[in-house]
């Protein structure tokens, strides 16, 4: 378990690609990760927090309140506790508001109360990834030291052919556990 003892963020976005955060937090929590996944409220129109949360066996954050009970979901305490923060659909909209400082979701909050490294899985069209906006917020975040897992090139949900859909989940995972193997070797 290359991962044992890690504790990440898994923040999920509302992107069709949200699906494929599934089969990325189970190839995280199977390395030994302790995952704690945080949902924009679009996020939850794509895949369920029922799904997440039996995944990672631990409850998923959406709202900095929740509307049971009132219990607060400290973003601070949230941002102290992990040792990687990692995007994972990261739609154009979500990155251009943590470019920004733009704090309305509990993700983007969680996000700017990071005390560790931050790993960025952008999802989308091939045109809107191109445009000039969402380039521009992809170079203030490596700007910041955020780490862009590039996207891969393919069949869109579009059905257009180009660059902009989200890593595949096991890359993902091979580009975490690599980022901790450098970090334990400096």
């Amino acid at each position: 378990m290359k991962l044992q003892g890690k504790k990440i963020i898994l923040g999920v976005t509302g992107s069709i690609a949200a699906y494929k955060a599934a089969y990325l937090l189970r190839g995280l929590v199977k390395e030994g990760a302790e995952v704690q996944v945080v949902m924009t409220p679009s996020a939850k129109e794509f895949i369920t927090p029922l799904t997440l949360s039996a995944l990672s066996n631990k409850p998923v954050v959406s709202e900095f309140f929740s509307s049971e009970d009132g219990t607060w979901h400290s973003h601070v305490d949230m941002g102290i506790w992990a040792d990687l923060m990692l995007v994972a659909p990261a739609t154009a909209s979500t990155m251009g508001k943590m470019a920004h400082g733009i704090a309305d979701t509990l993700l983007v909050t969680t996000y700017m109360s990071a005390k560790c490294p931050v790993m960025v899985a952008p999802a989308m069209d091939l045109d809107m990834f191109k445009h000039p906006s969402n380039q521009q917020s992809i170079e203030i975040l490596k700007s910041y030291g955020n780490l862009i897992i590039d996207p891969g090139s393919g069949e869109l949900a579009s059905g257009l052919v180009g660059k902009g859909r989200m890593e595949e989940p096991e890359v993902i995972v091979e580009k975490v556990i690599a980022f901790f193997n450098k970090k334990k070797n400096c």
